[in-house]
């Protein structure tokens, strides 16, 4: 395991690695290439210049804009990826992530609640992650209620909840946003998903869960592994599966809020990347959790780079590519799940 770990690691973190370099080349401003890593290195304490011959907007265009949307939207697409892993392993179903179950949808309420009624200086930038976590959380467990029935929950009522209390949620965003006046825009962003307006400050609010949530996964990456046999052999084999699925469900709750409530309702990046990730290395999940960490940074990164380019100087939603891609599979994974139950029950 560690060997595969190291191999497919180490070809992600490398091509993670030229994605943010030709990334960071890409651009509306038409800076040349050489200009923008001109730039770059002379941020360097040791390589400081002050005769440099770039202006303060060319500089505040590279550092400001463009480096700190790039390391957002890798940090966003690994907490939606690693909350999609988490999803997948507790419920044992590869059509589960933040959108299907409805959370993101829950986490959005919160934040535009907040931004509505005004109160998104309650805490400081902690305020909207803090409420969309309490809403996701409320939704999740909506969703499992109504889900269940006779203490069994099957894939397909699963789905059916998810869809329903999204819609209800989203009509619920969208009484909001038409009863709003001066917050129209803010609120729509949350809707429609972008990171065109993020800074710094927002990279520094969801590092700390990217980079503590990948370890905390990992830890309960073979616990998920158990799973898979069902979860009373995995109570055999020594799993606590009440502590392991309040765990795992709770922290996938919390990278979603703060991923939704920095870039708005993405979908689909917790149920693709987690799902190509299984396809390309097989069903560990001590080698899906992180792989699927570094995979949804760079599937986020190069939807937000095709999201700010395609159409320039007009950019595209970033939930608008990110569903583009991601219906269509999830469409084929519905596909595939009815042939191969079909092929069962003729057997």
């Amino acid at each position: 395991m560690r060997a595969k770990l190291a191999i497919y690691g180490g070809a992600a973190m490398l091509l993670l690695a030229v994605s943010i370099v030709v990334s960071l080349s890409i651009g509306s401003s038409g800076l040349p290439l050489a200009d923008v890593w001109g730039i770059l290195i002379h941020q360097l304490p040791w390589m400081s210049d002050p005769s440099t011959h770039w202006d303060a907007s060319e500089i505040a265009i590279v550092t400001q804009l463009r480096l700190s949307r790039i390391l957002l939207s890798v940090f966003v697409g690994a907490c939606l990826a690693l909350a999609g892993s988490g999803f997948q392993g507790v419920l044992r179903n590869p059509l589960a992530d933040p959108f299907t179950l409805g959370v993101a949808s829950g986490c959005s309420v919160g934040a535009a609640f907040m931004i509505v009624f005004g109160y998104t200086a309650w805490l400081g930038l902690w305020s909207v992650p803090l409420v969309a976590f309490g809403t996701g959380m409320v939704t999740l467990v909506l969703v499992f209620s109504l889900s269940r029935a006779r203490g069994t929950m099957n894939v397909e009522s699963l789905i059916l909840s998810g869809v329903i209390v999204q819609a209800f949620l989203g009509a619920f965003v969208s009484f909001m946003v038409s009863m709003s006046q001066g917050v129209v825009n803010e609120v729509m962003f949350w809707l429609m998903g972008s990171l065109s307006t993020r800074s710094w400050e927002h990279v520094k609010l969801i590092m700390p869960f990217a980079i503590i949530g990948l370890p905390l996964m990992f830890r309960y990456s073979q616990h998920l592994n158990l799973f898979v046999m069902g979860e009373r052999h995995a109570a055999h084999l020594g799993v606590n599966v009440e502590r392991t699925k309040l765990v795992v469900l709770i922290l996938s709750t919390l990278l979603t809020a703060v991923a939704v409530s920095i870039a708005g309702v993405v979908g689909f990046v917790g149920l693709v990347v987690p799902h190509l990730i299984r396809l390309l290395v097989g069903p560990d999940y001590r080698i899906i959790v992180p792989l699927s960490a570094v995979g949804g940074g760079i599937y986020l990164l190069w939807a937000d780079t095709l999201a700010r380019t395609a159409l320039s100087p007009k950019e595209i939603s970033l939930g608008v590519v990110t569903a583009i891609i991601g219906a269509p599979f999830f469409a084929y994974l519905l596909y595939r799940r009815k042939v191969l139950q079909a092929g069962g029950s003729s057997t």
